[in-house]
């Protein structure tokens, strides 16, 4: 193993050394952060001359900025750090234009050259992201590299690189890069060059690989779920029986997905996790935007805290996709309070097996452990109460949620409705068993609470601002007393009223114009969304109430009443769920702390999903199995 000499690590921010162009590469020891220094989000944000390189300081960030320091363009956005072997082109600051940008798989005739960016794939050391270093030096048998988010320590006066990777040429004229830890491979490498020879070539993929396939199980056994499971009780309770399907007609029906449409929902769940993101911090830092949400006055200096409080980050959420030969759109984004996680996480596999479906693999087979992760680095401290309303689907979901949560070795307790709750000596809101409630995950939307805010004819101001933790109150503790109060932390944290509320398309839009997986979102109708078909939605709205599709000719195609019709609305341009031998198939992605970790569908014979459509088993298969269906 050749490595750079090492000495002692160095605090987040120390500065290790300097590439190219006088660029320095920063220690990124997260654990060593000074809370005063940086004690939010945007103090991690890192800016040169006003262009946006990434966060502090994580591999993307460094080879963003070098590329702008030494040649004066950067790459894409891109959410994983492998995603920069797609690319294929970078952008002159100054001017806008683009340069050529070609890939290099690793055992290619091409030698890297300094300023290449050397790729790897997900996987071992880089598990999830996969990881970027520029290459600084080439030499017969070795790449040198700069890099940030390895190692984090301070490079020695005789060298001016992070570390040192073998490589060598084979008979074939053939070079192979390794890294020096071995769970860790590379991809290949990246250049801005106008040379292609032996770059990667990227064929577009048949249409056809993108569509979804239904098929038949055998007859199902009766009983297949285990009732000594608590959350499989409730769900066979729920479901009146061991089924997924409400509908006998559709109880054997399962779908196929192709491994490259499951690949495609994965980099658009980590894309769109990472710029709905952005749009959220653009919101929070435009007035006149955020009162296009229509929230409390009183409560946005609240909403502001939680998102800058670097610590609050949200669980999970689900995003909601179209996916056909016609390409693969998202709704949107249900960062608060989402369902569906016991269904994809658990039943779903469940199911197969009971139904001797083997073809393909299990779409959710990852969920539930990582579930188990994020809440593993979720920072609760103490007993984290699930508090849910008295409703049978939501005594399911807490429960399967309540076994990610045991699972990260976090104490966790059931809290149905809100008939226990009483008030302690010192003003704190407690359990029937007198434990105080500080740690909260719920199933209750935010909008619930700021419904009983306006429902009750409460004094927003006075309450969100004059709240006082040590005061005694008399009245029976309310949902808003526990969940808006300053010193209890509740999952999904405050801030994910902002992506989940439907006025954060139109900004996506915006910041986002014509990106691949996004629909045209708009406050107003414009001409162009009438002459292509639209969505009304109510920009808060649950189960898909209150929606309306209307045609290009102006004929409503679907609609759906509900109790969000006082709301205002967005216009988002219409792009139908695909007909699968009569069901209108959307697909449903779980991001986990940021990332993608399952998916299912979710079926109707209608265009509009709502609570009550049905949810059946998908499998992930190799494409031939698609395209061999046609």
């Amino acid at each position: 193993m050749i490595k750079n000499p090492k000495s002692s690590a160095e605090p987040f921010g120390a500065v290790l050394g300097y590439g190219k162009g006088d660029v320095p590469v920063f220690s990124s020891d997260y654990d060593t952060v000074n809370k005063e220094e940086m004690p939010d989000r945007r103090s991690f944000k890192s800016y040169v001359d006003g262009v946006f390189m990434g966060y502090k300081w994580q591999c993307v960030e460094l080879a963003r900025r070098w590329m702008y320091i030494n040649h004066g363009y950067v790459f894409d956005d891109i959410s994983m750090a492998y995603d920069i072997f797609n690319l294929r082109e970078v952008k002159k600051i100054s001017d806008g234009t683009t340069l050529p940008l070609y890939s290099f798989r690793n055992g290619s005739k091409r030698l890297p050259e300094p300023g290449a960016l050397m790729i790897w794939n997900e996987g071992g050391e880089f598990e999830i992201t996969g990881h970027v270093a520029v290459v600084t030096e080439v030499t017969a048998n070795a790449i040198r590299i700069i890099e940030q988010n390895v190692d984090h320590v301070r490079w020695t006066d005789e060298t001016s690189w992070s570390r040192e990777l073998p490589m060598r040429i084979d008979a074939d004229g053939r070079v192979f890069v390794s890294c020096t830890f071995d769970e860790g491979s590379i991809l290949g490498w990246v250049m801005q060059t106008d040379d292609p020879t032996y770059a990667e070539v990227i064929e577009e993929p048949d249409p056809a690989i993108f569509n979804l396939v239904s098929k038949q199980a055998e007859k199902q056994p009766d009983e297949w779920l285990d009732i000594s499971e608590p959350d499989q009780a409730a769900f066979v309770h729920y479901m009146h029986g061991h089924r997924m399907a409400t509908s006998d007609e559709d109880k054997e029906r399962y779908f196929l997905m192709g491994e490259t449409a499951r690949k495609e929902v994965k980099r658009a769940t980590n894309e769109l996790n990472a710029i709905f993101m952005r749009a959220t911090d653009y919101v929070l830092e435009h007035e006149d935007i955020l009162a296009k949400f229509n929230l409390p006055a009183a409560l946005i200096p609240r909403i502001q805290q939680s998102w800058q409080n670097r610590k609050t980050h949200n669980i999970t959420g689900r995003f909601d996709f179209a996916l056909s030969e016609k390409g693969l759109k998202v709704y949107e984004y249900n960062a608060d309070s989402a369902s569906c996680y016991m269904e994809c996480g658990l039943v779903q596999g469940k199911w197969a097996e009971a139904s001797n479906v083997r073809v393909g693999r299990d779409a959710g087979g990852r969920l539930t452990q990582s579930l188990i992760d994020a809440w593993e680095k979720s920072h609760v401290d103490g007993v984290l109460h699930i508090m849910q309303d008295d409703d049978l689907e939501e005594n399911y979901h807490a429960l399967y949620m309540k076994r990610a949560i045991e699972g990260a070795g976090i104490k966790c307790k059931i809290i149905k409705g809100l008939d226990g709750l009483l008030w302690d000596d010192e003003g704190y809101v407690v359990d029937p068993d007198g434990e105080r409630i500080l740690w909260v995950w719920k199933t209750w939307a935010w909008e619930t609470a700021l419904d009983q805010l306006r429902d009750e004819a409460i004094d927003e101001e006075d309450f969100l601002l004059n709240h006082k933790r040590n005061e005694i109150y008399t009245h029976q503790p309310r949902l808003v007393d526990v969940l808006l109060r300053p010193d209890v932390m509740v999952f999904e944290p405050l801030w994910t009223l902002i992506p989940s509320n439907k006025a954060i398309l139109p900004v996506l839009w915006m910041l986002f114009p014509d990106h691949p997986y996004l629909l045209e979102s708009r406050f107003e109708l414009t001409e162009s969304l009438s002459s292509a078909g639209y969505v009304i939605k109510p920009i808060v709205g649950r189960c898909g109430n209150n929606i309306s599709l209307i045609d290009k000719s102006d004929q409503v195609l679907a609609e759906t009443g509900g109790k969000f019709e006082a709301q205002d609305q967005i216009y988002q341009k219409m792009f139908k769920l695909p007909d699968i031998d009569g069901l209108r198939v959307q697909v449903c992605s779980f991001s986990v702390d940021g990332y993608d970790a399952g998916v299912c569908v979710r079926c109707d014979h209608s265009l509009i999903i709502r609570s009550e459509s049905d949810l059946l088993a998908l499998r992930i298969v190799p494409d031939e199995y698609i395209l061999n269906q046609k």
